[in-house]
């Protein structure tokens, strides 16, 4: 008998993963020499953190989601592909948390939001993890308005996303908080 029950499965996480990893191979964080997956494994361990607080939450979308949350927006990956090899939940969530690249930039935001407001709250709490682990030390080379600008997103999301998760709520206020030092 397995006394440790969890929400997600070692398994959904292990076919999200290595899935990421070939689809984003060659990629490095922005800024870095470090390999993009890392970027993935963060949000992901957000995620995970967090469904430990909530039992009811389908814990395997929200990894997979957290994990593949790129994979549209930054690979040659299709929506097709991930409802194929995953299922169309786990597709759609992608599908909402991938930019409209076709829009403006200062209207990609709302509209990211406002598609993942319609979907599942697993799927915002990935939005929420990802801002998370986003909230680093910027590029050297963003300028303070690409920085101000980052961190009033962030708030942005926190405002529109916060009932997801208590948990990742109050991460990610104080990654707002801390970023505030990168603000001249």
């Amino acid at each position: 008998m397995n006394i440790y029950q969890t929400n997600w499965s070692q398994e959904s996480y292990i076919k999200a993963y290595k899935f990421a990893a070939s689809a984003h191979q060659d990629q490095k964080i922005p800024g870095s020499e470090i390999p993009y997956i890392m970027h993935l494994s963060f949000v992901s361990m957000e995620v995970i953190a967090a469904l430990n607080l909530e039992p009811t939450a389908d814990g395997d979308l929200a990894v997979q989601c957290a994990v593949l949350h790129d994979t549209i927006e930054d690979t040659q990956t299709t929506f097709e592909q991930i409802k194929a090899e995953f299922s169309a939940d786990v597709a759609k969530g992608v599908l909402a948390l991938t930019k409209d690249n076709n829009l403006p930039k200062n209207l990609q935001m709302s509209d990211s939001l406002s598609r993942i407001k319609q979907q599942p709250r697993e799927i915002w709490m990935v939005k929420l993890a990802d801002r998370i682990s986003n909230l680093q030390t910027p590029p050297h080379y963003w300028q303070q308005e690409k920085i101000t600008q980052y961190r009033e997103e962030a708030i942005q999301i926190y405002e529109t996303l916060k009932d997801a998760s208590p948990f990742l709520a109050a991460r990610l206020v104080s990654k707002i908080e801390d970023y505030h030092r990168f603000l001249v």
